[in-house]
């Protein structure tokens, strides 16, 4: 009997779970592993507020790809939306609380049909410190406690908190006035406001963040530093379908010929008083194949160059939270900076930011009562503290791709590759994990198509 461990219990390791429940024809036991005592909402849709908006709209966000209104037929049912038109929800931006509680409905479904199917689920609320292959299966070891032993293994870490930034006093980072994880909602709360916060980062974490700020009463000014400043656009064409660039689209194609063609296209449908993210949302479900045909080389000047214009156009929010954003600039409440931090040093109650303003092409200091790091997750598995994937790393059971950017893996089967560029056909991942492979592996149509797959894979293994 296959005994398949699941190492994290996000959307990516509860969907695998689903599937294998769903699809399961013969005995199977599942052990999820997870130090958070729910399954399914993960980082992304456990949020300390309910102001932490999806940014996808409604009637894209089913957990399964082939029934598209699951999720919308499932709000509609809620007590607090009977009402509403259909309609309206279906192109609605919803809080991801929410859509955690449809997905705790979606694993109490499972439940019950593993029940039925005699299916046993384990749920160890533990980190996994390390991960060793042995005669019999996989061992994976807890903390504080045995090691259990698998015959299939599922990497579905999820997204790993920010990385530190290189500063010349590094001690600041063990600092209380530092917040290296921006989800935990200590970083936004017990915060006076007599001093401004400095947030490191200007992405869709760095809104979250403000949101948080501003619903526990926080009232001074907000920094905000990268190394391009703010750029985040609104959701302002939604169902919009543009459809040329796709059939121009050539079977074999250069980084250079995609960028052309997207310039081409750009330039028409901007007459039409259009920007970019029609073309954008038309060539998503081609990324993954487009990245993959890419050479080394080209995916490196992807990343140096066009990485975060693609960001840009890619990750959006809905429009009245952009507005939000808007006023707080106009108002001098949020102040947003281009250019890249130097060090920070701390006082007794307070800290002062030194760093390097690419606009006014001097270095300057700010006086801040605390720093959040909303860089976005760390990708480079050298980099993670106390990790049992830099020890796999360190023992050559995964390897990372050139850019460092996720593990490699067999994008049809999602088995692991080794450091001797073998298929480990018993450990597989999915999900986040897979950016060097795919390179988009984040939305929820991209991880509930890996999920089934995997979990169809799995099932179908002697």
């Amino acid at each position: 009997m296959k005994k398949i461990g699941i190492i994290g219990c996000g959307f990516s390791g509860t969907m695998v779970a689903v599937h294998l429940i769903n699809k399961s024809k013969d005995p199977i036991e599942l052990v999820m592993i997870d130090p958070s005592s729910s399954i399914g909402r993960g980082i992304a849709y456990a949020p300390y507020s309910s102001k932490h908006l999806l940014n996808v709209i409604t009637e894209k966000m089913s957990a399964f790809k082939k029934s598209t209104d699951h999720f919308l037929d499932w709000v509609m049912q809620q007590k607090a939306f009977q009402d509403t038109d259909r309609n309206i929800l279906a192109q609605s931006f919803l809080p991801r609380q929410l859509y955690g509680s449809y997905l705790d409905s979606v694993w109490k479904d499972a439940t019950e049909d593993a029940k039925s199917k005699h299916i046993k689920i384990t749920h160890l609320q533990h980190k996994i410190t390390d991960i060793e292959f042995v005669e019999q299966g996989i061992k994976l070891h807890l903390a504080e406690s045995d090691s259990i032993l698998v015959s299939h293994c599922v990497i579905a870490t999820g997204n790993h908190q920010p990385g530190n930034l290189k500063i010349s006093n590094t001690a600041f980072y063990e600092s209380e006035f530092y917040y290296q994880n921006p989800w935990n909602e200590e970083a936004v709360s017990n915060l006076e406001s007599t001093l401004p916060v400095f947030i490191i980062g200007n992405g869709l974490t760095m809104v979250d963040t403000i949101i948080g700020l501003h619903e526990k009463g926080f009232t001074n000014e907000i920094y905000s530093i990268s190394t391009n400043g703010f750029n985040i656009l609104p959701h302002r064409h939604t169902g919009v379908l543009y459809k040329k660039l796709i059939e121009e689209l050539p079977k074999e194609t250069t980084l250079l010929g995609i960028l052309s063609l997207f310039n081409k296209h750009l330039k028409k449908i901007r007459k039409f008083g259009l920007s970019a993210e029609p073309i954008i949302d038309s060539i998503r479900p081609f990324t993954q194949k487009i990245w993959q045909s890419l050479s080394e080389k080209e995916k490196k000047v992807f990343m140096s160059k066009l990485r975060h214009l693609w960001g840009v156009a890619r990750h959006r929010i809905p429009l009245h939270i952009h507005d939000y954003m808007q006023q707080l600039r106009i108002t001098q409440k949020l102040h947003i900076i281009a250019g890249t931090l130097i060090d920070i040093e701390e006082n007794e109650s307070f800290c002062y930011v030194n760093f390097y303003d690419k606009k006014q092409n001097i270095e300057r200091r700010i006086k801040v009562g605390r720093v959040i790091n909303c860089t976005g997750p760390e990708t480079n598995l050298q980099k993670l503290q106390h990790h049992f994937l830099k020890k796999a790393l360190n023992k050559g059971i995964v390897t990372q791709d050139v850019l460092n950017i996720g593990i490699n893996a067999d994008p049809i089967t999602f088995e692991v590759i080794n450091k001797d560029a073998q298929n480990l056909n018993h450990l597989f991942t999915l999900g986040g994990n897979l950016k060097g492979v795919l390179w988009e592996s984040t939305a929820v149509n991209e991880l509930r198509d890996q999920a089934e797959r995997l979990a169809l894979h799995i099932l179908e293994m002697k």
